[in-house]
């Protein structure tokens, strides 16, 4: 079936799939309904989407990227958890469990729309003497608007929240390919200087996020690492189809659903009531979404088409919007009818541009 057929019979009726809470070397057994419309899985049924890491140390050959664009917010103190819990997506008690030490998350606006795409991870033990606390990864040039953001809705709670310029964020991906590879955990010779070393929560493919202070340098600590040029991380990204950032996710315009938030673990639907719930629950019940955030290969460079500019089909058909990318790799937001055809968009010299969209690899296997 080719990807117009499988769109439509999965993201337009009312089927439901299971998919299963991921983290480093093991399955969790939690897992949150996708709808897709159509599916004939048994009720309750569970699939395993993504490939399970070994969890294991290897000695295999990484790129480390430094992610200036990110940016590091310390938050802690007793009322951390239920100050989080009414302002993001994922379900933050989920670090009660050992298992779970880093989250993937939207904030979202009153109107359902995406504000700030972030990451939380656990603080360890000694490092919470004012209490329970976490580390929020942001796009770092929304950091004033997120700590503004935090501060309107944290009100009496018994919160700090404080800004990290001392540490840096890496982003550690694999150079082989191979699935062994991919699960295999980075060898630190110098644990103790690593703050934070998680797997990607978003997918596999994303390999693992790194915290040191800013004076470290990974190549130091870490076996067989090089370090990669920030172009080649974001191309990767690009490639794969993960958004990141307010290039990506424009703050008040983006969709959780459409930007795909369900497929990277990013959004719990059996949580309490947060801010944009209402439209996001609703949507995420009807199975109705008719378009998704997905990655596009060009015939020409993407630097050269304007953000937000207009997709058409070849026959003249608006097709979506485009949003950012690197070289001939780019996400653009896709009307799910026409994600099988090559489309059109007018570059910045008022050339035309032809995109062929993809689906990512790591989505659900049934909507391939």
């Amino acid at each position: 079936m080719g990807l117009l057929g499988v769109a439509r019979a999965a993201l337009t009726s009312g089927g439901w799939l299971g998919v299963h809470v991921r983290r480093a070397g093991s399955y969790t057994g939690r897992r949150v309904c996708v709808p897709l419309p159509g599916a004939s899985h048994p009720a309750g049924s569970r699939v395993r989407t993504y490939s399970q890491r070994t969890g294991g140390s290897a000695a295999g050959q990484f790129r480390c990227y430094n992610l200036l664009h990110r940016t590091l917010l310390k938050i802690r103190g007793r009322d951390t958890s239920s100050f989080l819990q009414g302002i993001i997506t994922n379900d933050v008690d989920l670090f009660q469990e050992a298992e779970h030490t880093a989250l993937y998350s939207h904030m979202l606006n009153v109107q359902g729309r995406t504000l700030y795409d972030i990451m939380l991870y656990r603080l360890k033990e000694e490092e919470e003497e004012a209490g329970w606390g976490v580390l929020l990864e942001c796009d770092s040039a929304v950091k004033d608007s997120i700590l503004k953001h935090l501060k309107v809705y944290k009100i009496r709670r018994k919160v700090n929240i404080s800004p990290c310029p001392e540490l840096a964020v890496w982003a550690l991906l694999p150079q082989q390919k191979t699935p062994a590879q991919e699960g295999a955990k980075p060898d630190i010779s110098s644990p103790e200087k690593a703050l934070i070393l998680e797997a990607d929560p978003r997918t596999d493919t994303m390999g693992w996020r790194l915290v040191l202070d800013s004076q470290v340098d990974p190549l130091d600590i870490i076996a067989s690492c090089q370090q990669g040029d920030i172009e080649d991380y974001h191309k990767h990204r690009y490639a794969i189809g993960l958004p990141e950032g307010v290039k990506d996710l424009p703050p008040g315009v983006a969709l959780p659903l459409e930007s795909n938030l369900v497929f990277m673990q990013g959004i719990s639907f059996s949580k309490g009531c947060y801010i944009g719930q209402e439209l996001t629950a609703r949507t995420h019940h009807t199975g109705v979404i008719r378009k998704r955030l997905m990655p596009v290969r060009s015939s020409a460079p993407v630097e050269h088409l304007e953000d937000g500019a207009s997709l058409h089909t070849e026959s003249g058909k608006p097709a979506g919007k485009h949003r950012a990318g690197v070289g001939e790799f780019g996400l653009s937001l896709i009307r799910i009818a026409h994600a099988n055809e090559v489309l059109t968009v007018k570059s910045s010299d008022d050339s035309t541009v032809t995109l062929q969209a993809s689906l990512p690899h790591w989505w659900p296997k049934d909507l391939k």
